[in-house]
C-alpha cells in the first residue's frame, strides 16, 4: 500500500553571488541519489535564458557554463548536496569596484551609486540595509541572479523528465501586440518557440513585436509583457489542502513573484474568472477506464484546492518594462537630497522572451520539491517505486 512519505524529504537551494562579481553559486540539497546529469543539461538552460531579441550588451560578453562542484560523481547524483558555480567573464572589467578587500574612500574606481533609480531596489535595500552606497543592492538584486535559478530548475527539471513530466513556455504578450493563440502538442511548442527570437508561436504578431523594441531602444525605453508556461505529465495530488503553505499553485505564486520585474500570476482562465459565472468557470469531470477520472474542461489551469488535477498546469506571468531606463527618470540624490536624474546601468530593452525561460525553470523547482515531498526516497529507485505505487492506487480508486 502506498503512503506518502513525512519527514525530511525536503528540497531546498541557495543562491549567492553579485551581478559584476567572480562568480553565482548555487547549493541544492535534497535531491536523490542516482539521478542522471551533466553539466551540458544544465547549459542548455543557461543558453536559453540569454537569448532573445531586445537584450542588452551583456549578453554579448557572457556565455554561461556550469561548473558541478560537488554532489555528482560519474554522471550521476550522489544523494550529497549538489553545488552548481557559474563564473561571470565580466568580472575582470570590476575587480576594483567589486573587490572584497576594502579600498580607499578617494578611490574613483568604486564607482559608488548615490542616485536611486525608480522601479529598482535601489533605495529600499538601501534604507533596510543602512547602505550608503546603493551598489551593494542593486549588484544581488539584478537578474542576473536569475541564472543560478535557472540552473537549479535545470536540474529539477531532470528528476521531472524522469516521469515523463514535459515543460515549455511561450511569450503570449509584449507592449500592446498579443499573439493569436494556437493550440499544439507540447513538443511542437518547443520546437516552435525555440525557433523565435522572441519564443511566440505567431509569426505576424513577432514581427511587430520586434518594430516595437526597436522603437523603444531608440526612444531610450523598455516593454514588459506575459508569458505562459504548460506543464504536461504531472499525477493528480501534488501539493495538499490542509495546510495554507503547502497549496503547489501558491508556492508557485510566489516562485514566479520573486523573478525580477515580475508583477502578478495567474493559472488557467485567471483573472478571467472574476468576470464570468460560475457555469462557464468551473471544471466538469469525467471517468473512463482507460484513464481515470478527467476534467472535461481546464480553466482551473490543473489546480484544485492547491493540489494537482492530473490535467497540464497553465500559469502566466506579467512582466513590467525594465526599470533601467536610457532616459531616465526623476530621483532624489541620498547625500545631498536633491533632484536628479536617476543613474544608469547597462540594461536590457526587452527581457520577456528570456523571462519566459526563468519562469519555466522556478516553476519546474516547485513541481519537482513537491514531488520529493508526496514520494521520498533516497534514491531515484525508491522514488520509482513509491510514485508507482501510488499511480496504481490511483488507478483503482
Amino acid at each position: 500500500m502506498y503512503r506518502e512519505r513525512k519527514g525530511d524529504c525536503r528540497m531546498r537551494y541557495l543562491t549567492a553571488g553579485e551581478t559584476h562579481g567572480p562568480q553565482l553559486t548555487a547549493i541544492i540539497e535534497g535531491m536523490p541519489s542516482n539521478l542522471p546529469l551533466t553539466a551540458e543539461t544544465i547549459n542548455e538552460q543557461l543558453a536559453r535564458r540569454q537569448k532573445g531579441y531586445g537584450r542588452g550588451k551583456r549578453m554579448q560578453i557572457e556565455k554561461d557554463a556550469v561548473q558541478i562542484v560537488g554532489g555528482v560523481r560519474h554522471g550521476k547524483t550522489t544523494g550529497a548536496p549538489i553545488a552548481l558555480v557559474v563564473e561571470n567573464k565580466d568580472w575582470k572589467a570590476w575587480t576594483t569596484v567589486m573587490s572584497v578587500e576594502e579600498i580607499e574612500e578617494a578611490n574613483e574606481g568604486k564607482r559608488r551609486i548615490s542616485r536611486p533609480r525608480p522601479g529598482h531596489a535601489d533605495l529600499n535595500g538601501g534604507l533596510k540595509y543602512n547602505q550608503r552606497d546603493l551598489r551593494n543592492i542593486l549588484e544581488r538584486a539584478s537578474a542576473r541572479e536569475t541564472t543560478a535559478r535557472v540552473a537549479c530548475g535545470a536540474v529539477a527539471r531532470q528528476l521531472l523528465a524522469q516521469f515523463g513530466i514535459k515543460i515549455a513556455g511561450q511569450v503570449i504578450r509584449i507592449g500592446d501586440i498579443e499573439v493569436e493563440r494556437r493550440d499544439m502538442p507540447i513538443d511542437e511548442l518547443m520546437s516552435v518557440t525555440e525557433q523565435s527570437p522572441l519564443r511566440v508561436v505567431d509569426p505576424q504578431a513577432e514581427a511587430r513585436m520586434i518594430a516595437a523594441i526597436d522603437e523603444a531602444k531608440e526612444e531610450g525605453d523598455t516593454l514588459g509583457g506575459i508569458v505562459e508556461t504548460i506543464v504536461e505529465g504531472v499525477p493528480p495530488g501534488l501539493g495538499s489542502h490542509v495546510q495554507w503553505d503547502r497549496k503547489l499553485d501558491g508556492r508557485i505564486a510566489q516562485a514566479v513573484v520573486s523573478i525580477q520585474a515580475f508583477k502578478g500570476v495567474e493559472f488557467g482562465i485567471g483573472f478571467e474568472a472574476g468576470k464570468l459565472r460560475g457555469s462557464r468557470v468551473h471544471d466538469g469531470i469525467g471517468y473512463a477506464s482507460d484513464r481515470g477520472f478527467y476534467r472535461y474542461s481546464n480553466r482551473a489551469g490543473g489546480f484544485e484546492g492547491g493540489m494537482t488535477t492530473g490535467e497540464p498546469i497553465v500559469v502566466r506571468g506579467v512582466m513590467k518594462p525594465i526599470s533601467t531606463l536610457y532616459k531616465p527618470l526623476q530621483s532624489v540624490d541620498i547625500d545631498t537630497k536633491e533632484p536628479f536624474l536617476a543613474q544608469v546601468e547597462r540594461s536590457d530593452t526587452c527581457a520577456v522572451p528570456a523571462a519566459s525561460v526563468i519562469m519555466e525553470n522556478v516553476i519546474a523547482w516547485e513541481i519537482a520539491r513537491a514531488f520529493v515531498e508526496k514520494f521520498g526516497g533516497d534514491s531515484l529507485e525508491e522514488m520509482r517505486a513509491n510514485y508507482e505505487n501510488y499511480m496504481e492506487q490511483v488507478r483503482r480508486y
